[in-house]
């Protein structure tokens, strides 16, 4: 008798708490760090629950960038090139490409003939 290797869903085991995976984890994390200062800033002037509201958005939006992929809208130039990519790594590039002063290289192969 053979042996055979049975395929196994192995998407979830690389998941903390079901939802986050590692950079989803990490950039929530950070987000709300920067969120908490502005907790701290408003509990104050005793608006904690605005802080709060605060610090969870901060959250939700490092949980969006380091978890959701871009779309890819057909009406949109912008997303036609980078639908598919992790939002994370267009605005990494975005930053890059500001920092360079707006040039980009493109290393193209050339294919010779014979």
């Amino acid at each position: 008798m053979g042996t055979y290797n049975l395929p196994r869903s192995v998407k979830g085991e690389g998941r903390i708490l079901f939802v986050f995976t590692g950079k989803s984890m990490i950039y929530t994390v950070v987000a709300g760090t920067f969120g908490l200062i502005f907790y701290f800033i408003f509990s104050l002037f005793d608006l904690r629950m605005v802080g709060l509201i605060i610090t969870a958005v901060f959250a939700l939006m490092g949980f969006v960038i380091g978890t959701i992929k871009m779309p890819n809208i057909a009406k949109f130039k912008f997303t036609q090139k980078t639908g598919g990519e992790n939002i994370d790594d267009v605005i990494k590039r975005a930053i890059k490409f500001r920092t360079k002063g707006r040039k980009i290289y493109i290393y193209k192969e050339e294919k010779k003939d014979g």
